[in-house]
């Protein structure tokens, strides 16, 4: 005679399959968050330029670090979009002048010191303050493109309606994206400060130099773009 079932054993097996589909959801979100991060930040552009040139000049840690503070904005404009918060998103796009005024002096302002600094030297230390500098300057630049707030509206439309339900499930994959971003910032620093061990003094000033003008570069294309906007 067959053993009699427990009743609660129906309600256990539920469980456990909701359960492992809110693991399934979370591990999902998190990883497609990855991947955005990721294919947002790996495009060569001024924040690239600029995490570059602090890692030749000083090091793994300031390039890093520098790389976090672009990751961290691309986080802030994710929740914008994630979050729904229209309000915020349409004040940084009516304001894409000034932004785009202030984002291109403080680049020509990078670019012209990077053209002027010395050579960088392994057993220089880093300037205090400069972890912070480099976090600020890159965050700040990173926010001086409301533009991208688009990118990230198009990102959360594709995933459909019902993908990112809940502020919960929003969280979850702007995570994914600091996520993703951080990673790239992590991997390109890493390159960046094992090339630099490598280089002779000459090569270091030769790349400096042309991180410099490329900074430069982009900050007077961004001075141009604020005045078509004016």
């Amino acid at each position: 005679m067959a053993p009699p079932r427990a009743e609660g054993q129906p309600k256990r097996i539920g469980a456990r399959a909701a359960a492992a589909k809110r693991r399934a959801m979370v591990l999902s979100l998190l990883a497609r968050g990855a991947l955005v991060g990721l294919s947002i930040a790996a495009p060569v552009g001024p924040i690239g330029v600029l995490c570059i040139r602090r890692a030749l000049r000083d090091g793994f840690r300031a390039g890093f670090v520098a790389g976090l503070g672009a990751a961290t904005a691309d986080a802030l404009y994710g929740c914008v979009a994630g979050f729904g918060l229209t309000a915020v998103s349409g004040f940084l796009l009516r304001a894409q002048f000034w932004i785009a005024l202030l984002g291109g002096a403080l680049l020509c302002y990078l670019g012209v010191g990077t053209l002027r600094s010395r050579p960088p030297s392994e057993d220089r230390p880093l300037p205090a303050g400069g972890l912070a500098g480099a976090y600020a300057s890159t965050f700040a630049l990173t926010l001086a493109n409301p533009a991208t707030i688009l990118s990230f509206v198009a990102v959360f439309a594709a995933f459909g309606p019902g993908a990112v339900a809940g502020y919960g499930w929003a969280a979850l994959l702007v995570l994914g994206i600091f996520a993703g971003s951080a990673a790239w910032w992590l991997v390109l620093s890493a390159g960046v400060s094992a090339a630099r061990l490598r280089a002779t003094p000459r090569a270091q000033r030769i790349l400096s130099r042309i991180c410099g003008a490329i900074l430069l570069a982009f900050g007077l294309a961004a001075l141009v773009r604020a005045a078509l906007l004016r």
